[in-house]
């Protein structure tokens, strides 16, 4: 019978579909949630992840994969990435519309002239600012975040719920800045949005200027007209050399709006527009975006566990015992060379198996005439004799369980969680309880604690209730 007290352990270590990210999320999880809360209570956990045969780092990836499922953290995690990904997908419509609507302003209804000058600066001028912001930024300081980043992670917090609930984006933190990964992602959230709003943007301006007659003219009181066309010729020499029509000289002075220009004049003043935006806009957008994604996933594939890291540290000799000297450091002498019987491995896999739990010596044990069918892993007394059978437990369930316990005393919470952890590595479980004839028992104590830890009325079984004949027929 599963244990009433713990969840089901046997959540696979190499789950399905579990990436790198998702495994070391989880373990900077753990480590942040027990270096707020105290450690976690982990035995059977580090029982199971100790008879793998993988290094120190995989071992604690495991442990922390098995602890997250059993203190239901990777529902938080799964929601706080959806919930991430959703307020990208709002900021993404945002960026969309934006675009969208820069553009129709930037080009107006149609019936007013357009002034390439404030065309230009309403596309691109917030754009340019933010950009040359953002490669000051490696010269200046080693900020890792940029606005749009900020604004996102912001709302992800917003969103989270619960302690627990609040530790998912900080783990998410701490493993991208430990990776070196921040700035990639962060950089590449910014400027993917940024890209969506220039393509609406550029998307606009084409089919408006596809769909719509409009008329290009500069105005400019402090400017020389030259100074214009040399401004005009500059900035557009490098779309030119992609394709991109480049107005003369003459075109530009007579577009002051004094006179009237031919269709072809405004044609050209339309692909010089659209040129720019893509040369100046997007194209170092996209640029910055792949480079952002590069620079990230290269971080994240560098992920790796830091067995010195604060939390992790103190896992090592539980997860990983060290090899203790012995302190012989001469030749053994030959005529007195021990010899070593090598020890039988506890094999109760599979197998009805009878155990007692700390029995007195007044109660004879094992019980007379025990069945064959029937394997008996002797008394509970210590911990290395518990931490034996657990592990052969762990190895193999048993078919059947009987837990053999003194009905004189008081069932304590140690008592109490080792019958949960042996019921866990078992198909089913009774207890026994066990008592000389017309002695004092605590049976009623005994069958309320063990209804608490959900054991079934009819699986806490005395001597009237045939439990050798349960464990050996499986009838009762």
């Amino acid at each position: 019978m599963p244990s009433p007290t713990s969840r089901d352990l046997s959540f696979p270590l190499d789950a399905p579909g579990q990436s790198p990210v998702r495994a070391h999320w989880l373990a900077e999880l753990i480590r942040l949630r027990e270096a707020h809360w105290g450690p976690l209570e982990d035995a059977s956990v580090v029982r199971q992840v100790r008879q793998r045969d993988i290094p120190l780092p995989d071992r604690i990836l495991a442990r922390a994969q098995l602890l997250a499922q059993r203190e239901n953290l990777i529902p938080l995690v799964d929601g706080w990435r959806r919930s991430a990904l959703a307020v990208l997908a709002v900021l993404l419509l945002l960026a969309l519309v934006s675009g969208v609507g820069v553009a129709a302003g930037a080009l107006g209804d149609g019936t007013r002239p357009v002034n390439v000058l404030w065309a230009l600066g309403a596309l691109l001028g917030l754009h340019a600012l933010t950009f040359l912001l953002w490669l000051a930024s490696f010269l200046l300081r080693p900020a890792a975040m940029t606005p749009l980043g900020r604004l996102w992670l912001w709302a992800t917090r917003k969103l989270a719920r619960g302690p627990d609930g609040a530790l998912v984006p900080q783990a998410f933190l701490n493993l991208m800045a430990r990776a070196g990964a921040l700035r990639g992602l962060f950089g590449a959230v910014s400027h993917g949005l940024w890209l969506a709003g220039l393509g609406a943007a550029l998307a606009t301006l084409l089919v408006l200027l596809s769909t719509a007659s409009y008329r290009f003219i500069w105005a400019t009181t402090l400017l020389a007209p030259d100074t214009f066309v040399w401004l005009t010729q500059a900035i557009g020499w490098l779309p030119s050399k992609l394709g991109f029509a480049l107005p003369d000289a003459a075109m530009v002075r007579a577009s002051d709006g004094a006179q009237a220009l031919a269709a072809d004049a405004q044609v050209q003043w339309s692909v010089w527009l659209i040129g720019v935006v893509v040369v100046y806009g997007i194209l170092p957008r996209l640029a910055a975006w792949l480079a952002c994604l590069a620079v990230a996933r290269r971080a994240v594939r560098t992920l790796a566990i830091d067995p010195t890291l604060a939390g992790h540290a103190a896992l090592r000799d539980r997860l990983d015992p060290p090899v203790q000297s012995t302190g012989i450091d001469r030749p053994v002498d030959p005529l007195h060379e021990p010899r070593v019987a090598p020890a039988a491995p506890l094999v109760l896999g599979g197998q009805p198996v009878l155990l007692g739990l700390e029995l007195p010596a007044d109660l004879p044990w094992p019980p007379a005439e025990l069945p064959a069918t029937i394997r008996d892993a002797g008394k509970l007394d210590t911990r290395e004799q518990r931490h034996r059978v657990l592990d052969a437990l762990a190895q193999a369930a048993a078919s059947r369980l009987l837990i053999a316990c003194d009905a004189r005393q008081t069932p304590d919470r140690g008592t109490l969680a080792l019958i949960a952890e042996l019921a866990a590595h078992a198909g089913q479980t009774r207890v026994w309880l066990l008592a000389p004839a017309n002695a004092d028992t605590r049976e009623p104590l005994w069958r309320e604690r063990l209804a608490a830890l959900g054991l079934a009325a009819g699986a806490i079984l005395d001597s009237t209730g045939a439990p050798l004949a349960w464990l050996e027929h499986d009838h009762a």
